[in-house]
């Protein structure tokens, strides 16, 4: 039987009956259509703001967009947590345009995690043609001049919140008309606002609503966010004040299909599988074979490069005029050249794009009949998001995750219903680590001398702040105000991203520019940045040639061509400082608190990508790094461990397995990847005297991370257990046991012990 040309369900349904797809499709689910919901405005819009509406043919609008424009208009800090393409920017839109119409005096500030969004938003906030509106983007790429006439003359300020950090608050005084008359500010992508990231970007907020009491405004608060576990809790805690949730999405959607594609064992001992590249290539051929425009989603700018040129090859042989119709999407572009795909998928030209997830926020396509994504995006959020790019009106579209080789992937083909069942993760951050804290309240002393009553938007924790501070030389006090007394402003030495105090600039070597690639902090440039090192920024590969301690700066080549990667070996330990709290864990403890984790990258190894062999070791020489953080351990009697089945020589392998295994799924139960946490395992911690696991965070003064894993301890020991005893491999796997990240090479991993471990722990 034919596909339906209409429906991309019956390419999956054909290409599930070849056989040379038997037993990929492993789950299979029908999500039916969802009639929009409408709402009507308690209080009608200005006339010149209603006729553009009217123009725009918004005879009505969707529930959430009523609830949350009547919400902001009566200066309510709200939340909209709702799906893609669901309208939420029409959400801050209008109030803010309705506000500059009734009072030509009002200004709002727009913070954005991208440039490209805020250029996005930029181009649509213009597009209403109303008068009066002076809209403009202010970030580093804005000329001098142009940043003068935003101070004076711009009522809406699209921006970032590094911007906003280092541009505007450490210059107050020459934004405070615009400050004083500041009503509205929104916060675009709030899911993207956790772990260390979003405690900065916390306190960066009470900052300026600091500033802005200062001048005499109090501005209410929009957040837009993908669908998330908390986003009340995270809005609230951000700002430090109540922020109301609009979760229930009125927007219409169409019937989909939505399918686990597992790959194929092909060496069932090693658990190793097929390309995960060449299935996401076999999926995206079919679909544009039969004619439906779809986005393939892939974990890096290469995949996206190799998945688009595999389709390219396939559909010259099985359908030659389609070849050409076929693009990869990813970082790198230039802005005209993204435009031009989008434009062509939109328009038809284009039938299928690979793209890395890395700009799923940026892509604005719409007419999607299909989606594939090349792996678990890491989170339910990710998931839904990428998903909800396919979809038109009255025709049902087809969403394909093509399960990767990480623990939580397997995890999920092991309960593909969880997929759409499972609540979206949640979000958490610590504006009260000492370390994120302490840096800006200098920045607040630097703006405002502070005073007693400043406690109100930084909480009790500012004593302490002040109090090092103070010890520090850097805040003087004087007639009961304590004013900033260090030489130069403490702004620019904060990097928003991470929690050290050190960042090192990661520049381009080649041609002999000084192009910025990123920055990585401190705490890990010697793990991911060393000599020889092969580092991924937003898909791109390069190759670290030189490291400079002293000013902070790693220089690297492209090294895209290079078919390896680099893994470097270090030596940790870990102290305890202070528990907090212990709890039962079957036969064992859980405990909770502060740990100091000592760690020394000593060498690292050359591997070649698809195989993983050994091209190599290298011998490195760096100093060692401190860690002052917080953990989640958990400890086991040695005797009962012996006594389930544990030889005492394979209590190592048993811990680190069972470590690794632990890291893997912790995502289930916070929004959080592995490189956020680290681990550490003994077969006997000097001051527990026990067999010991230990998940910490990988920030200095934490991030919230290890209090989520300690407060779901139970559920977490259990589905670790679950998931390497449905592992088919014999001695241990990428999808069990097996981490990226392992220090120690993947070495000394003892997966049956590892079980025997769990089960005690989960008894």
């Amino acid at each position: 039987m034919n596909p339906d040309p209409r429906d991309a369900g019956g390419t999956l349904d054909a290409l599930s009956r070849d056989p040379e797809f038997e037993g990929r499709l492993v789950f299979d689910a029908e999500i039916p259509e969802r009639a929009a919901l409408y709402g009507s405005l308690s209080t009608p819009l200005s006339p010149a703001l209603a006729e553009r509406v009217a123009e725009r043919k918004l005879d009505s609008f969707w529930s959430h967009q009523a609830s949350a424009i009547d919400g902001l208009r009566s200066k309510q800090h709200t939340v909209i947590a709702t799906g893609t393409a669901s309208g939420k920017s029409l959400c801050y839109q209008l109030p803010i345009l309705d506000s500059i119409i009734e009072t030509s005096t009002s200004t709002s500030l727009l913070l954005f995690p991208t440039k490209a969004l805020a250029q996005d938003q930029l181009r649509s906030m213009r597009s209403w043609l109303l008068p009066g509106v002076k809209a403009v983007t202010y970030d580093g790429d804005t000329p001098q001049e142009d940043r003068t006439w935003a101070r004076r003359n711009a009522n809406v300020v699209l921006t970032n919140p590094e911007m906003l950090h280092m541009g505007i608050l450490p210059s107050h005084a020459r934004w405070a008309t615009f400050l004083m008359r500041l009503d509205y500010v929104v916060i675009d992508e709030l899911h993207a606002l956790r772990g260390i990231f979003g405690g900065h970007v916390s306190q960066v907020l009470r900052r300026l609503r600091r500033i802005c009491a200062h001048y005499g405004s109090s501005p209410t608060f929009c957040f837009t966010s993908a669908t998330i576990g908390n986003p009340a809790e995270l809005a609230s805690t951000l700002i430090g004040s109540p922020v109301g949730a609009i979760t229930d999405d009125g927007s219409p959607a169409s019937a989909r299909r939505f399918a686990l594609w597992q790959r194929p064992l092909i060496d069932d001992a090693l658990g190793k599988r097929s390309s995960a590249n060449s299935e996401t290539a076999a999926l995206l051929t079919a679909f544009v074979r039969d004619g439906h425009p779809t986005l393939a989603f892939t974990r890096s700018r290469r995949g996206a490069e190799l998945v688009a040129d595999q389709t390219r090859r396939t559909l010259e042989i099985v359908a030659p005029t389609l070849a050409d119709r076929v693009a990869a999407y990813r970082a790198g572009y230039r802005s005209d050249e993204r435009r031009e795909i989008e434009a062509a998928l939109n328009d038809g030209r284009l039938l299928g794009v690979a793209a890395t997830n890395a700009l799923e926020l940026g892509i604005d396509v719409g007419g999607l009949d299909a989606v594939v994504i090349n792996g678990f995006p890491g989170t339910i959020a990710s998931l839904r998001q990428q998903s909800g790019r396919a979809g038109r009106s009255g025709q049902r579209c087809c969403s394909v995750l093509v399960a990767g080789d990480d623990q939580l992937d397997q995890w999920y083909a092991a309960h593909p219903e969880q997929l759409l069942d499972r609540s979206p993760e949640a979000a958490v951050i610590n504006p009260n680590n000492p370390f994120v804290l302490r840096p800006h309240i200098a920045c607040a002393a630097h703006e405002l001398p502070l005073s007693p009553e400043d406690e109100k938007w930084f909480g009790p924790a500012i004593d302490e702040a002040v109090r090092e501070l103070v010890i520090a030389d850097l805040l003087k006090p004087r007639k009961g105000l304590m004013y900033w007394a260090g030489q130069s402003p403490p702004a620019p030495a904060i990097g928003l991203r991470s929690g050290a105090t050190e960042e090192f600039s990661l520049l381009d070597a080649s041609g002999g520019s000084t192009r910025l690639i990123g920055t990585v902090d401190g705490a890990r440039v010697h793990s991911v940045a060393h000599v020889g090192a092969i580092y991924l920024h937003q898909g791109r590969q390069w190759q670290v040639e030189s490291l400079d301690l002293k000013d902070h700066v790693a220089w690297m080549v492209d090294a895209d061509d290079l078919d390896e990667y680099t893994i470097a070996r270090e030596e940790t330990d870990i102290t305890i400082i202070e528990t907090d709290q212990s709890l039962a864990c079957g036969f064992g403890t859980a405990h909770i608190g502060r740990v100091e984790v000592t760690n020394q990258v000593v060498a690292y190894q050359r591997r070649r990508v698809g195989s993983g062999e050994s091209l190599g070791t290298v011998a490195l020489d760096v100093p060692a790094r401190l860690l002052d953080t917080r953990a989640c351990w958990y400890t086991i009697d040695l005797e009962r461990l012996v006594r389930a089945g544990v030889d005492p020589s394979r209590i190592t392998g048993a811990v680190h397995a069972a470590e690794h295994g632990l890291i893997g799924l912790l995502p289930l139960f916070t929004i959080c990847d592995r490189w956020d946490v680290g681990g550490v395992s003994m077969a006997m911690h000097p001051q527990t005297g026990d067999p010991t696991i230990f998940v910490y965070d990988g920030y200095a003064g934490g991030a919230g991370i290890a209090e989520l894993a300690f407060a779901d301890v139970t559920r977490h020991v259990s589905e670790t257990l679950s998931l390497l005893e449905s592992c088919q491999c014999d001695e241990g796997c990428p999808s069990c046991v097996q981490s990226p990240k392992c220090g120690n090479w993947n070495e000394y991993l003892d997966k049956g012990a590892a079980i025997l471990l769990l089960r005690l722990l989960n008894s």
